[in-house]
């Protein structure tokens, strides 16, 4: 069963303070889902909303971004009132099932997003269900989440993380949940060995604003351009675009 905003959020929000750095990051993902966003999104799981930020920028007509977390939703509920004048952006207290009757009231979404946030959700074949009956048809779910079980750090068991992803794994319960897959792919090949190397051999418990910012300036865009002349086999994230059919 999905938690309850009342009940104990184990995510505290420590990985989207360190991730807020990874502007370049945050950019190739939304680049990604470009092409199958719509105009009236809910992002899941928003945090402080930088990327809540970067998707306002794509111009939609409406954005609930969705935060149970104590810590991060009074962040996220400042930024949209600092960097949204016309208020198209609403920040909303819980999680989606707590939300999902608040949302319909202002209109069917099209769109909605999970960056690094399905891995937290103890029953995500019941959050994909609930994701299928808010979406209109023809609308997409968009997801990014960790990649590879035998990835599984200490970072993973820090922050909360029930699981981390294969492909088929991800693919079959977005089916299950009566979604068509209209894209798939692992993401950020070059990350895996430092991710390896940090969380499960060394077992650090720490991501570093400085290292995330390091990483974001010079490995992200090679890692970028490495996949986009090949399909990568495996990648540090998984993600998928899913449409209801």
């Amino acid at each position: 069963m999905t938690l309850s905003v009342d009940q104990q959020w184990s995510y505290t929000g420590r990985e989207l303070e360190s991730m807020a750095f990874a502007m370049k990051y945050h950019q190739w993902i939304l680049d990604v889902f470009r092409p199958f966003l719509g105009k009236r999104i809910v992002e899941v799981g928003a945090g402080s909303g930088s990327f809540s930020e970067l998707l306002l920028a794509t111009g939609p007509e409406q954005l609930d971004a969705i935060e149970p977390s104590a810590n991060l939703y009074p962040l996220l509920a400042e930024r949209l009132l600092k960097v949204d004048p016309d208020c198209i952006g609403h920040a909303r207290r819980g999680t989606l099932t707590d939300t999902l009757e608040s949302i319909r009231k202002t209109g069917t979404p099209d769109s909605v997003i999970y960056v690094n946030v399905l891995e937290h959700i103890e029953d995500d074949a019941a959050e994909l269900l609930t994701i299928h009956s808010l979406l209109e048809p023809g609308g997409h779910v968009l997801i990014f989440s960790p990649a590879h079980p035998w990835l599984m750090g200490s970072m993973d068991h820090e922050l909360g993380h029930y699981r981390r992803y294969t492909m088929t794994d991800l693919v079959g319960k977005c089916k299950a949940a009566g979604f068509t897959i209209r894209l798939s792919s692992y993401f950020d090949m070059l990350g895996i060995v430092p991710w390896w190397l940090k969380y499960c051999v060394l077992r650090s418990r720490t991501m570093e604003p400085a290292a995330v910012r390091f990483y974001d300036r010079y490995a992200v865009p090679m890692s970028r351009l490495l996949e986009s002349v090949i399909q990568p086999p495996m990648g540090r994230n998984v993600i998928l675009v899913c449409e209801k059919s």
